[in-house]
């Protein structure tokens, strides 16, 4: 079947652009850019990967995970985190140091993966993924 669209990024909403860039560039590489010159609007273009876009939002509420009554996390990021735990570990420490917090890091052996939020509430995972 034809495609009616390509992809062209993901947009996060938040109440400080040029921060949450900062972060997902310090985590995923790339450098962020204001777009057109507005402070509202950054892109991140992740070396090999993505584009990341993040937008300002007045009164932005960030969600809540888990919760079932509240749409509860909307969408989140699964990220290759390394093969071995010791590099989840290693993951783990630098996206902590750079201002992400835990939401849930038991069962990881059974589940291959940790959640964590970014600096304004998104969820994502640092997967373990194994190498052939």
């Amino acid at each position: 079947m034809p495609s009616v669209a390509r992809f062209r990024s993901v947009v996060l909403d938040c109440p400080d652009p040029r921060a949450l860039a900062d972060f997902y560039a310090a985590v995923l590489g790339g450098t962020p850019e204001a777009e057109d010159g507005e402070e509202d609007w950054y892109v991140l273009h992740v070396p090999g990967g993505p584009r990341i876009a993040f937008q300002q939002v007045e009164g932005y509420t960030p969600p809540e995970w888990p919760r079932a009554d509240r749409n509860p996390q909307q969408f989140h990021l699964d990220l290759d985190g390394g093969s071995t735990w010791a590099e989840i570990d290693a993951a783990h420490e630098r996206v902590l140091a750079l201002g992400a917090r835990p939401l849930d890091l038991e069962d990881r052996e059974k589940k291959d993966f940790q959640v964590y939020a970014d600096p304004a509430g998104h969820p994502f995972c640092l997967c373990r993924v194994e190498r052939p």
